[in-house]
């Protein structure tokens, strides 16, 4: 059962990858259990909360468009200085 708690700010500017199947959609399960069928597409950043009873996270508050998308140019270079190097995460989802 849920810890029935508000969530609190965590981290304001919270940068993170959103994920793209490597394949069909449906071929690719969500979340971690098997990381290596989905590749970084985009970096967003919002604002992320965490409960302080389970732990659990949520990051909302994204702007209406993305930092950088895996075609441009400057994605690697700002992935790997916003995220990678600040420990954020992939959100492997569609």
């Amino acid at each position: 059962m849920p810890c029935r708690r508000f969530f609190r700010p965590k981290k304001n500017g919270y940068y993170f990858i959103e994920g793209m199947p490597n394949g069909p959609a449906g071929d690719c399960p969500p979340g971690n259990e098997a990381p290596e069928t989905w590749s970084p597409y985009k970096l967003w950043t919002g604002d992320l909360y965490q409960c302080e009873g389970c732990g659990a996270e949520v990051i909302s508050g994204f702007g209406q468009n993305p930092v950088s998308e895996h075609y441009l140019p400057d994605f690697a270079e700002k992935k790997a200085l916003l995220v990678d190097a600040r420990g954020g995460i992939q959100v492997n989802d569609c």
